[in-house]
């Protein structure tokens, strides 16, 4: 628990031993589930927690109403991680009436058997909710990243209640940088959806705002123009960094070869910077990430089964799926005696808005010969020069 203001408080809690989020998303440092509590005439709570951390949230709630009784329960976002101990929180209160938009009380009926939001106030863009001395008002902020989320501004605190806008992986006390963290979560969970983002994005820029609540990750409070500027880049799907992204998927070490190899034909050639990722072992979400960060993007795969070796086009389904565009790609493909992985890739990044394909292809057969390196240090002369 967390004093954000002298009324705002954070109840939430840090889940220091899930390492799976959303049974897909490796987790070194856990994961913050964020639920806030305004203290007021009439007191407010600000979603709910996941299950894991139901117990210890709701003694962080008792403790922060110190004794008073709270009158609303303001659902944002209806994901089980964040409204997943509503039962447990309505049994403990049960005079708690529920502030929500139409389309998260729709899902509320599907996930709780119980009728447990009958009575419950419904809400819409524009529409206000006085606490006492602070006001929320409430902003529709579809598919950021469901249809039905919403985010408030309580406009004496200057404060944003972000849903899963400005949220990142681990908990809020992690020991590691914001944007890293930050950027894997946003692209691989709002990722689809820049278009949505950057509607929401216009919504904010005419409140002051001073502080932002996300329900995940920590609060922010300061250089909230460097925070706000990152989710204006990565929704516009604009290259954050100069740099070149190497991902490669190697059956026999070969492919593998030939894309360490240009990355250091790269680096003496003077790129900004090289980062390389292999898509048998390394988390493909954190390549997602990287995709999305540099400006260039190299994919070095083999040929299998007449087709392209699975972790690469699991990687290129899952870009296309997160609305990948405006890069530049160059592709190296592996083949002992029909290669075929330069084609499929071809195919995959066909549908990508304005993706640059570099010509010629690499194309390696069976191992790395001289020839594949004069090619290849060709291609990292023109990769450097885009």
């Amino acid at each position: 628990m967390e004093k954000v203001t002298d009324k705002i408080i954070n109840a939430g809690v840090n889940d220091r031993e899930i390492t799976l989020f959303e049974g897909q998303y490796h987790l070194e440092k856990g994961m913050a589930y964020n639920s806030y509590v305004i203290l007021d005439e009439k007191p407010a709570i600000m979603d709910t927690v996941d299950p894991r951390g139901t117990a210890e949230w709701l003694s962080n709630v008792e403790q922060a109403l110190a004794g008073r009784e709270p009158v609303y329960l303001v659902i944002h976002h209806m994901e089980p991680d964040h409204a997943g101990s509503i039962r447990e929180l309505l049994s403990r209160y049960p005079s708690l009436q529920i502030v929500t938009s139409a389309m998260a009380l729709m899902m509320m009926k599907q996930f709780l058997e119980e009728d447990l939001a009958k009575g419950a106030l419904i809400v819409k863009e524009g529409d206000t909710l006085a606490l006492g001395e602070h006001t929320l008002h409430f902003v529709s902020a579809p598919m950021v990243h469901w249809p039905e989320v919403m985010v408030s501004y309580e406009e004496s605190e200057k404060a944003v209640f972000s849903a899963d806008g400005f949220g990142k992986f681990g908990t809020r006390d992690a020991d590691e940088d914001w944007t890293c963290e930050a950027r894997r979560y946003y692209f691989n969970i709002c990722g689809k959806y820049g278009m949505q983002v950057q509607a929401l994005l216009k919504k904010l820029s005419g409140l002051d705002v001073s502080v932002i609540c996300p329900l995940h990750g920590p609060v922010l409070t300061e250089n909230l123009d460097f925070y706000i500027g990152k989710y204006d880049i990565w929704s516009r799907y604009e290259a954050e960094d100069k740099g070149i992204f190497i991902a490669y998927a190697s059956i026999h070490g070969n492919t593998e070869e030939a894309a360490l190899r240009l990355k250091e034909m790269l680096e003496e050639a003077g790129a900004e910077k090289v980062a390389v990722s292999n898509l048998c072992v390394d988390d493909i979400h954190e390549a997602v990430e990287d995709a999305f960060r540099y400006d260039r993007l190299v994919l070095a795969s083999s040929s299998y089964d007449a087709g392209l070796f699975p972790p690469m086009e699991n990687f290129l389904r899952l870009l296309k799926a997160k609305n990948y565009q405006k890069r530049t790609a160059a592709l190296i493909e592996n083949g002992s005696w029909a290669p075929s992985a330069g084609r499929v890739m071809k195919e995959l990044l066909s549908g990508m808005p304005q993706l640059t394909l570099l010509e010629p292809m690499v194309t390696i057969k069976s191992a790395v010969k001289p020839e594949t390196i004069a090619e290849l240090e060709a291609l990292a002369k023109t990769l450097v020069k885009s």
